[in-house]
């Protein structure tokens, strides 16, 4: 009887080793590295992590960048990514998108080949720091990747501009949200023709 036990236990840890999330193989002194997806990648990205339990768990920590205005970090991550993955009229684009969920932009990340990363602006140019997302199979890693995606940010030696909206829900309200020639600037537009589909509630 004790033998079918054993038999059975080692049957059912192994099969629970084996199903132990990915998070497992992955190596804690490894250097995070940050690949952007782009726009056109954004389907296979979400085809790729669509079973991902996302988590804003393990972003606590304050490092430089939560106490920045949100317009200078954009400027960073222009500098140090590029454009966004998604901005509002990107986001827009989708059926029955609702304004009242709009964000000003999205940059999604692949962290080593393997985790997924999402920051988002949901305050526009009203706030300091982000939000951040991760797959909650690596929320251990979650302190160290904040740490160097902060590192990598704080460390862009000239800011880039740009040029987003932005849809405040509480003020009912559009923005323009800009960069250039070493000044920042928002405001008050009314809703950019480019950006058509959209339910206010």
């Amino acid at each position: 009887m004790k033998s079918i036990t054993v038999f059975f236990f080692v049957a059912l840890l192994t099969l629970l080793l084996w199903s132990e999330p990915k998070a497992q193989d992955f190596d804690p002194f490894q250097i995070p590295e940050f690949v952007k997806v782009e726009l056109a990648d954004a389907a296979a990205f979400q085809q790729r992590f669509r079973n991902i339990q996302w988590t804003g768990q393990g972003f606590q920590g304050a490092t430089a960048i939560d106490q920045i205005p949100a317009m200078e970090l954009r400027a960073r991550f222009q500098a140090a990514f590029g454009n966004p993955t998604k901005r509002i009229q990107d986001l827009a684009a989708s059926p029955n998108f609702r304004m009242a969920e709009a964000i000003q932009y999205e940059y999604w990340f692949i962290i080593n080949d393997e985790i997924p990363l999402i920051v988002l602006d949901v305050d526009g140019p009203f706030a300091t720091g982000l939000v951040y997302a991760g797959p909650v199979t690596y929320i251990d890693y979650m302190p160290e990747i904040k740490r160097t995606l902060s590192s990598l940010l704080m460390s862009v030696q000239a800011l880039e501009p740009y040029m987003d909206y932005f849809y405040s829900p509480e003020r009912n309200q559009w923005y323009e949200i800009k960069y250039d020639n070493g000044d920042f600037s928002t405001k008050e537009i009314s809703r950019p023709s480019s950006i058509r589909n959209f339910r206010t509630n």
